[in-house]
């Protein structure tokens, strides 16, 4: 008897990053009183919601520092310590957004080389993996205080080379002009998601394949595009 030969995969992408706070984690308020509260602390004046949510996946000292113009370079220190102090104090409080480990186990299911590109630090991401009962789902990931912050594609470039993928294999998928932005400077495709820190009337501009308004939509885009 004749048997097939196995078809070629189906899938479009090899490897998919994900941002993590305001993608995958409820976090964009928390951070956003987190960042104006540290401002205060050190003599600073508060920056607006806006213009606190607009720096959450950079970097931290570059985040704070954008927040911050009016405080003093000798403070930088100061103002992580502070930032640190308020998340720690509620990062308990902090959960994943309802449907991603349903979505995050469709992708594992499929394949998918599932990574994780992110603004936090690397013992803050550690930490956050091992609250969120998501160890051992993702296969890699790069943090902003081992690699370039974003839009910097390096810690794209990076995972790419790690696992062998190709840009035109590879997709981002995140919630600020940042996490666009570092795709497009990759050479990589991209997903939005609205319900994070940046409005997605700004993603436009930057050609996400699509803009996800709830983690169902997000999840329905995967199993009919990826």
């Amino acid at each position: 008897m004749h048997t097939p030969k196995p078809t070629p995969s189906s899938r479009r992408f090899d490897l998919i990053a994900f941002d993590w706070d305001g993608t995958l984690f409820d976090s964009t308020a928390i951070i956003t009183r987190c960042i104006q509260a540290a401002v205060v602390d050190v003599g600073g004046k508060a920056p607006s919601d806006k213009d606190a949510s607009y720096v959450i996946g950079l970097g931290l000292m570059q985040a704070l520092a954008h927040a911050a113009p009016d405080v003093p370079q000798h403070k930088y220190a100061e103002l992580g310590a502070r930032y640190k102090h308020h998340y720690t104090a509620h990062q308990n409080d902090i959960s994943l957004f309802d449907g991603v480990l349903a979505l995050l186990a469709d992708l594992k299911a499929r394949n998918h080389v599932l990574t994780v590109a992110t603004g936090k630090s690397r013992r803050g991401l550690n930490e956050a993996l091992k609250a969120s009962e998501l160890q051992g789902l993702f296969d890699g990931s790069r943090t902003a205080d081992e690699t370039a912050g974003k839009p910097n594609p390096l810690m794209l470039r990076e995972l790419m080379q790690e696992f062998g993928a190709e840009p035109s294999r590879v997709l981002m998928v995140g919630d600020t002009t940042h996490d666009l932005q570092m795709a497009l400077n990759a050479g990589c495709a991209s997903v939005g998601v609205s319900y994070g820190a940046h409005e997605p009337a700004a993603f436009a501009q930057l050609n996400p394949l699509f803009v996800a308004h709830t983690v169902a939509e997000l999840r329905a885009w995967f199993a009919a595009n990826a």
